[in-house]
């Protein structure tokens, strides 16, 4: 089974380089073009999708749950995630 079309036109294709695995959630780190997608999924849904390192996914954004980010600013140097 495949997705053939979705509603959100937040999505992300990418690669997972990193899986934090915790007792009861998990962050799963998706690389797509622009940087790096991180999710917190159950671990019990981590395992029942078989997830692993180096798979092909889909990163989904809900419009529900946006975060904002500090970007880096040149004049000030203040970076504290980017380079």
């Amino acid at each position: 089974m495949s997705i053939v079309a979705l509603t959100s036109p937040n999505q992300f294709r990418g690669r997972i380089r990193a899986i934090n695995l915790g007792p009861v959630v998990s962050e799963v780190e998706v690389q797509v073009e622009g940087g790096i997608v991180t999710s917190v999924i159950t671990s019990s849904s981590l395992e029942t999708l078989g997830l692993v390192v180096g798979d092909e996914v889909l990163a989904l954004v809900k419009s529900s749950e946006v975060a904002v980010a500090r970007l880096y600013d040149r004049a000030s140097g203040y970076s504290p995630y980017l380079d």
